[in-house]
């Protein structure tokens, strides 16, 4: 599946759940993250997610969708993290 996931983290976790999240997905905006993931890898970043933040003051968004071809993406303004693969 595809997905787009945003966090908004006290000062003190955001760079632990920059860290944790970069494992799984592309960092793209600071803060934002997408990229195709398994169902089993998501729920390890979810449970991980979990750990370090603290659920009564911070949050996660998660943008799901099966492919990436059936999200529409456009780029206002210049791209900061590209998320094409070359070899």
């Amino acid at each position: 599946m595809y997905v787009i996931l945003v966090y908004d983290m006290g000062e003190k976790r955001v760079g632990k759940m920059l860290k944790h999240c970069r494992k799984y997905l592309n960092w793209i905006q600071n803060s934002v993250f997408e990229g195709e993931i398994t169902e089993v890898k998501l729920k390890e970043l979810l449970a991980g997610a979990r750990k370090i933040m603290d659920e009564a003051a911070d949050s996660i968004i998660l943008f799901k969708s099966r492919d990436e071809r059936w999200l529409d993406k456009e780029i206002i303004g210049i791209e900061r993290m590209t998320t094409d693969n070359f070899l």
